[in-house]
């Protein structure tokens, strides 16, 4: 028999991550150089830090045309200029990965970032990290399950014994440094998957929705899933975690906002979407954060209905934005929208 689990819905952080694109400006076709674009990651950190806002994320690529294939050496940079933020990937491409390695640098990141190190495991958009790390893509479920499963072990123990399938085993190896936190938090992403949101909840990690249109009620039975299979592995409903993830382009009025984010919109998914098609993925009852404050507070208002999330992390920069709408964006999130969604949730 179906057991409905208890909901968290003690309250909302809002955060923001990047993929670090190295996308041209459409309106210019000026590009920048990844030096650039790193420094201008670090800077939106620190000013989301400073903002208030409670997240930040890296993601992960092994291509030219982003800027990142390591988020774990720019999160440390992060750490050393801000105080108190989050500092997570944005995913951490978890199927050709090696969890010792990845556990050593989290953890190091951790204790210099004093306990802020979190981690999102994805399965990646891109397959390019398979052949370059001699991985083979049909193995790709079994490595993400078998992963994710080694690197728990690694974050719960001191020192560690394992065989597996896919990792050289090793026997009572000490495994370290160890952070800051008894454990670092970790979160897995799931855009359309069933048995991925199930995976979650039964290994008891947040779960973090990639949100990017349609309507948002179709993601709800991921949600369910995911809070259904942690009850049925045992898991406390206070421990688990959802979080939301979507593009986001704030403006003083909608219509501005669509103007203003479809060249970017467009150029970053490299399509030739019409305009027209464009204001109904991003109309009202849609998936897609573009418009103004409130319209952006009804969108999130309305998708806490439907999940009752934690967690609420915007992707801004993107499609060759000029770093100053970028850093409009993040005032907006953090003063506009963040204060007015966190008090209507706590009413």
């Amino acid at each position: 028999m179906k057991v409905e689990p208890e909901i968290d819905h003690s309250g909302m952080e809002f955060g923001i991550y990047t993929l670090a694109d190295l996308r041209s400006d459409p309106h210019t076709g000026i590009s920048i150089s990844a030096r650039q674009r790193l420094n201008e990651i670090i800077q939106a950190a620190k000013m989301a830090d400073e903002a208030g806002l409670d997240v930040f994320g890296v993601g992960e690529h092994h291509r030219l045309d982003y800027a990142v294939s390591s988020p774990q050496m720019v999160l440390s940079s992060i750490s050393q200029v801000t105080k108190r933020i989050k500092l997570t990937s944005a995913a951490t491409i978890f199927n050709t990965v090696d969890p010792v390695r990845l556990f050593e640098d989290f953890a190091t990141l951790d204790l210099l970032s004093n306990g802020r190190a979190e981690i999102m495991a994805g399965r990646g958009a891109y397959i390019e990290s398979f052949p370059l790390f001699g991985y083979n893509l049909e193995d790709c479920d079994d490595l993400f399950e078998e992963n994710i499963h080694l690197f728990r072990e690694l974050s719960a123990h001191e020192r560690v014994s394992w065989t597996g399938r896919f990792r050289s085993e090793f026997l009572d190896a000490e495994i370290s440094p160890r952070p800051v936190q008894k454990s670092i938090p970790l979160w897995i992403g799931v855009q359309e998957s069933l048995e991925s949101a199930a995976r979650a909840g039964r290994f008891g990690t947040g779960l973090a929705l990639v949100v990017f249109e349609g309507d948002p009620i179709r993601f709800k039975p991921l949600v369910d899933r995911y809070r259904q299979s942690a009850y049925e592995a045992g898991h406390a409903p206070a421990d688990l975690k959802v979080g939301v993830t979507g593009h986001v382009y704030i403006a003083e009025t909608t219509q501005k906002a669509r103007d203003e984010f479809y060249p970017y919109h467009i150029n970053y998914w490299e399509s030739d979407i019409s305009r027209a098609d464009f204001e109904r993925l991003s109309g009202e009852e849609t998936a897609l954060f573009v418009g103004s404050s409130q319209q952006i507070i009804e969108k999130i208002l309305r998708q806490y209905e439907l999940f009752g999330h934690q967690r609420f992390m915007a992707q801004m920069d993107m499609g060759g934005m000029p770093f100053k709408k970028v850093a409009e964006n993040i005032e907006r999130l953090a003063t506009e929208i963040a204060p007015v969604v966190r008090k209507a949730i706590q009413k």
